[in-house]
């Protein structure tokens, strides 16, 4: 998974919503658990720079949170391999210890960085954090909720 056509076959956010850019690594092996490395690029055209803030663009730490929390839910589905279906969804459902650290402007390259920490009856927990020019800039604790989506 490295393009934003293959993001899309299992997020089913799309723009100006769809937060990540390209899947840098996934390591579902890895000793401390699975975990994902994802590229965020973050230009002036984005949409919430039009009003956040004018003269003094920054990115709002809620969308922070959603791009980790979408880093995460990336994870989480390649996680279930051959049991994810098309309809199978990650809810973002809380975020603990969150911290910003800095703001991340226009022109900043995010790296998101989502770790498996723990799942059980479809409620997943991830340890997060984003990154620019390997310094912390947010992190977080991200809980999502698996669910198949209900189609009428």
């Amino acid at each position: 998974m490295e393009t934003v056509q293959q993001i899309q076959e299992f997020l089913p956010h799309r723009y100006p919503f769809l937060l990540v850019d390209r899947v840098q690594s996934i390591d579902l092996d890895d000793e401390q658990g699975a975990v994902i490395r994802v590229l965020k690029n973050v230009t002036i055209n984005e949409e919430f720079f039009n009003g956040h803030f004018p003269g003094h663009p920054i990115m709002p730490g809620v969308l922070t949170l959603e791009a980790m929390a979408q880093a995460a839910g990336l994870l989480g589905l390649s996680m279930l391999g051959e049991q994810r279906t098309n309809n199978t969804l990650y809810y973002f459902a809380g975020a603990d210890n969150v911290r910003f650290k800095k703001p991340i402007v226009p022109g900043d390259q995010v790296v998101l960085e989502a770790r498996f920490v723990s799942g059980r009856r479809g409620i997943w927990k991830f340890a997060c954090r984003a990154l620019v020019d390997d310094a912390v800039v947010c992190q977080a604790d991200v809980t999502c909720a698996e669910r198949e989506l209900e189609l009428a």
